[in-house]
């Protein structure tokens, strides 16, 4: 018998590398910032099961980006299914590979599509802070004003889809949570639980990796 468990565990593993202070991510900025502190300050493997759940949200990215080639769909076409991204700044930069997002052409517009993975739709009421704060960054480094973030049922395929405007006041608060990070990294300053102060980011706390770090920081 072939174990497939033990092959797609051991096709998951990655070299572990610590993440360099003063290059941040799109993807962790919507986060609780005490947590994503941590993350630099006392870096974990990422668990097996959550690397899992990556996996499967990239094979639904692939098949979204096949939908779209497909001859089948001549009122969408697709541009870009990989964006490389960086925005540099004085101090640091925010930089990555895209790989959860897509450049399509709707009537003759250029649209950002951000493809998410859900394991029930119906508990999706409406696109979640964390998602729309990547966005948001993503077309402002891509100067694309229109967005869209398309939520994809992991069982059926089933999908709800959330249109977004630019908005370059929101964009500011990002890029200044970044500067707040890199501050806070720099002087060795543990920023303030956000997902214990704020109701909208209170479930983060149930799914957090320091929830003990936290909970012993000096500064709780």
């Amino acid at each position: 018998m072939i174990d497939f468990d033990k092959l797609i565990n051991s096709h998951l593993n990655r070299e572990f590398k610590p993440k360099q202070i003063g290059r941040y991510y799109p993807s962790e900025i919507g986060n609780c910032l005490r947590k994503v502190w941590f993350t630099y300050k006392h870096p974990k493997e990422l668990d097996k099961e959550k690397l899992k759940v990556f996996q499967v949200g990239l094979m639904l990215h692939d098949f979204i980006s096949e939908v779209l080639r497909s001859e089948k769909t001549p009122d969408v076409r697709l541009i870009q299914s990989e964006v490389p991204f960086r925005l540099n700044f004085p101090e640091f930069q925010v930089s990555g590979r895209v790989d959860d997002v897509l450049i399509v052409e709707r009537d003759n517009k250029k649209l950002l599509v951000e493809v998410k993975s859900t394991k029930l739709l119906s508990m999706v009421k409406k696109p979640s802070l964390p998602h729309v704060m990547q966005i948001q960054l993503y077309m402002h480094a891509l100067r694309i004003p229109d967005g869209m973030i398309l939520y994809v049922e992991k069982p059926s395929l089933k999908t709800i889809q959330y249109e977004i405007k630019y908005d370059p006041e929101l964009v500011k608060q990002i890029l200044e949570r970044f500067q707040n990070l890199h501050s806070s990294l720099k002087s060795e300053s543990i920023p303030d639980p956000e997902a214990k102060l704020k109701k909208e980011m209170e479930w983060m706390c149930r799914y957090c990796e320091y929830v003990d770090e936290c909970k012993n920081a000096k500064n709780v």
